[in-house]
């Protein structure tokens, strides 16, 4: 059997409808996994595609998706099965027919609303990726712990592994060291966060519905969400006042943002290399010259 094969017996066998499978082109913009979408009869498909072995990535993501799902807050892509073969690992997910133009305050006040979804634990049921990089989510009480081990001491770890050293590494070993500082005041909740939200990972329905997809899930402060949000280029004015009117901001948060797009910038390093380098070490310099 072909991919497409396996693909469609996937289809057939969560749906519990027989139809045939009918590619509709590809979808670009992904830099980890290729996209297509497809019709099985008389329903659209988002079909992601990986390499054999990649299955994992692929069920944690779909379990996060469930998780945004189950929130009743933002509207995400429903997972609709996923598996493997010889050739590849795939997800498949209902097509949303993004491409609409919509709300920011509505995007914004929906994603507080996600982030007053909160449990008692730090972390998430499983691990899964950022990206295609391991993350780690092993679930602990103390919020300040678990990004230095989890987090900021995970990236740091595999920047040396991949040839980062030096002054990167020293400032880095400083900043774990003296970052709790910066919770002295503030103790944020366990809240549900998507965990890789840039302006790339969401979009508006047809109809003008704010969508998210693309998660990271795990349960932390909410402001490590929000200050993603701003990491590449923001979500706009409306976005951030419907947010701040339904969640304050603590005063902490310009600070601690840098703190938080730390991870993802020496996420980026690790996977992409260049420039990311020296952007990581001015965010650390400027985060240890908050503290000292």
């Amino acid at each position: 059997m072909s991919l497409w094969d396996d693909i469609a017996a996937d289809i057939a066998a969560a749906t519990g409808k027989q139809a045939s499978l009918d590619q509709q082109g590809t979808v670009g913009g992904g830099c980890i996994n290729q996209a297509m979408r497809v019709r099985y009869g008389d329903e659209a498909y988002f079909v992601k595609l990986n390499s054999a072995g990649q299955l994992a990535m692929f069920e944690a993501e779909a379990r996060g998706l469930q998780e945004l799902l189950d929130s009743r807050t933002l509207r995400v892509p429903r997972p609709v099965c996923r598996g493997e073969n010889a050739e590849s690992a795939w997800l498949v997910m209902e097509d949303l027919q993004l491409g609409g133009h919509g709300s920011g305050a509505d995007l914004g006040a929906g994603l507080a609303a996600m982030h007053r979804v909160t449990r008692p634990e730090f972390g998430w049921v499983q691990d899964n990726t950022i990206g295609s990089t391991p993350q780690p989510n092993a679930p602990a009480d103390d919020w300040v712990d678990f990004w230095r081990e989890q987090r900021l001491g995970f990236q740091l770890d595999l920047a040396a592994r991949h040839g980062h050293g030096g002054r990167l590494q020293s400032q880095g070993e400083r900043l774990l060291d003296e970052f709790p500082a910066l919770f002295l005041d503030y103790q944020p909740e366990a809240a549900l966060l998507h965990g890789d939200l840039w302006s790339g990972n969401y979009a508006y329905t047809r109809e003008g519905e704010p969508v998210i997809f693309d998660p990271a899930v795990y349960y932390g402060d909410r402001e490590a969400d929000l200050a993603m949000t701003e990491l590449f280029g923001g979500f706009g004015r409306d976005f951030y006042a419907a947010y701040r009117e339904a969640c304050p901001v603590d005063p902490g948060y310009a600070v601690r943002k840098t703190l938080y797009n730390l991870y993802h910038i020496l996420n980026h390093l690790n996977l992409f290399g260049g420039g990311y380098h020296s952007q990581a070490l001015g965010m650390m310099d400027s985060l240890l010259s908050e503290l000292s």
